[in-house]
């Protein structure tokens, strides 16, 4: 009987030092468990030291051992049935929504824990998708691994799944687009996870889980900003033009954060420029900024802009981009594009401007619309200027920007809150598609890379269809495309292409220190009689007669012939 009572009170003395009885079990996860069972195991090997030593008695060594195991089996086991009970009565109890996890990893396994734990969420975990054949039919944590990916409908339906969620934090995002994809041809409310920096800091939280949106469905891949920005924009004067539009307000944002000397918003817009300047105030007072009113093809006002606040750097984001406005608008988009352009290189080179970036287009590439061929044109004008200054003139050219104004986003947004019909203009027509601030900091980038003359290219990922964009759009809004809202296709609009490519035949392509950006070098870089041919265009839109497209095409056509 002492030896007994000798060995329930080791057993007590070592939970009582390792404080597992003041741990609240309801709570308790797999670490509290952990504790008992060590505190257990030190005080059986202890007693079986004294049983064997110091014990003179006839009782097996074997039957001795197995008794040290069934304790540490009750005791534990005991705690873990407490555990357990009370998080699925909880769970049961309290929930209405069927939750299915996708992803039986170390992320997909903390979320169901933390709803199996939190009281407070109105949630039950029905199981896991998980690709791994090793986890077929097993149970983590007392839920069960129903399928793989391709099962995720049959799994939903046959399970009653109200809430789906994605815990695949780490997996790449053309793969999250496709399971997406899959999730939202069905009823279930979608949401996912943050990224992969948040779970490896240990930071997941079910609260943190959002709603799916745009960009999930676009499948781009967060890009990570390099040390050149801030070295190379840190106390320069830097000048925006086209600062209230989508690009420009994100490019002086990004700018901001660069703390440069001063930053000059430039734009006609005056209530957009006084937004952003706003904006920058609020959130960066010590960045010294301008706000200017004035239009790019007022020479006069651009010269007193760059003489009074002589920018270093120039980003020339303003443009008249909208391609079927722009074919009813000849004159516009050639004043705006191509001289307004001219206007602000010569600016630029008169007052010593150390860098100059051009915002181009994949529409300047074998352009068949005037927009197109304006920005080309624009392209033309950078280049030759980057042969005639010191200072580095540079192009960059990427496709569309998900939700800039004039893009298709916010057509189709509107088209679906009105109930519908969504107009797409043709079924296999096909862009390219970036996110604002990812495009923008790459912009950044390359003005970083520059050395004079170069046309640099984004990398705009995978082409996206439009249609496959605007049912995914309409499902985003838990509608059944051609069912609650339905799909009207248009016809390919005056100046549209069904593909855009992003380089021409005669460019070499090559690499750059950023993995996200290319180099387009043109087989010459030379633009001739292209001053001359801008001069002919100028005369001829001050005549008000003659067809300018000709004009355009010529222009392009002699360099690329040259």
């Amino acid at each position: 009987m002492s030896s007994l009572f000798i060995y329930i009170f080791t057993c007590y003395f070592f939970l009582l030092i390792l404080k597992t009885y003041r741990t609240l079990w309801r709570y308790a996860g797999v670490r509290e468990i952990l504790t008992v069972v060590n505190s257990l195991i030190i005080a059986n090997l202890l007693y079986l030291i004294y049983f064997l030593f110091f014990l003179n008695t006839q009782w097996p060594f074997t039957l001795m051992l197995f008794l040290c195991l069934c304790s540490i089996l009750a005791i534990s086991g005991f705690r873990v049935f407490l555990i357990t009970k009370h998080q699925w009565r909880s769970v049961r109890s309290h929930s209405h929504k069927r939750v299915l996890i996708i992803g039986a990893g170390v992320a997909g396994t903390r979320v169901a824990d933390q709803i199996i734990s939190t009281k407070e969420l109105d949630y039950t975990p029905i199981g896991f998708i998980d690709d791994d054949p090793k986890k077929q039919n097993l149970e983590i944590l007392g839920i069960p691994v129903l399928g793989e990916r391709a099962d995720i409908k049959n799994v939903i339906n046959r399970n009653k799944i109200t809430d789906i969620i994605i815990a695949m934090p780490s997996v790449h995002q053309s793969e999250i687009r496709e399971i997406v994809n899959v999730c939202k041809k069905t009823k279930a409310n979608v949401k996912i996870l943050p990224p992969i920096e948040k779970v490896i800091k240990g930071k997941i939280s079910f609260h943190e889980i959002r709603d799916i949106n745009l960009k999930d469905l676009i499948g781009r891949e967060i890009i990570q900003p390099t040390e050149r920005l801030k070295e190379y924009l840190f106390n320069k004067c830097v000048l925006i033009t086209g600062a209230g539009g989508s690009i420009g307000s994100e490019l002086a944002m990004q700018v901001a954060q660069c703390e440069p000397k001063s930053l000059t918003l430039l734009g006609h817009g005056e209530n957009s420029i006084f937004n952003i300047g706003l904006r920058i105030k609020e959130k960066f007072p010590h960045v010294k900024t301008n706000l200017i009113i004035t239009d790019i093809q007022d020479k006069h006002l651009i010269e007193q802009a760059f003489r009074q606040y002589r920018p270093h750097i120039v980003f020339h984001a303003a443009a008249h981009k909208h391609v079927p406005l722009m074919e009813l608008n000849e004159r516009a988009a050639v004043q705006n594009n191509i001289f307004g352009t001219k206007i602000l290189a010569q600016a630029s080179k008169k007052f010593g401007a150390e860098r100059f970036v051009l915002i181009s287009t994949d529409k300047a590439v074998h352009p068949v619309n005037i927009m197109g061929m304006t920005k080309r044109i624009g392209e033309m004008i950078i280049q030759y200027y980057s042969t005639e200054s010191s200072t580095k003139f540079s192009i960059v050219r990427f496709g569309n920007v998900l939700e800039s104004s004039g893009s298709v986003i916010p057509i189709f947004k509107h088209q679906i809150e009105s109930g519908g019909p969504v107009t797409v203009t043709h079924p296999d027509m096909v862009r390219y598609f970036m996110t604002i601030p990812e495009a923008v900091q790459l912009v950044l980038e390359a003005g970083a890379l520059s050395e004079g003359g170069e046309v640099f290219v984004l990398d705009m990922g995978e082409p996206v269809r439009i249609d496959d964009l605007a049912k995914n759009l309409i499902r985003l809004y838990g509608y059944e495309p051609g069912v609650d809202i339905p799909i009207q296709y248009t016809g390919i609009r005056p100046g549209e292409k069904l593909n855009e490519t992003l380089f021409y035949e005669n460019e070499k392509i090559g690499p750059t220190p950023h993995p996200n950006i290319v180099i387009a070098i043109p087989l010459n870089n030379q633009v001739p009689h292209l001053l001359m041919n801008i001069e002919q265009l100028e005369r001829t839109l001050l005549q008000s007669s003659g067809n300018i497209r000709p004009i355009l095409m010529e222009i392009i056509q002699n360099q690329l012939e040259f």
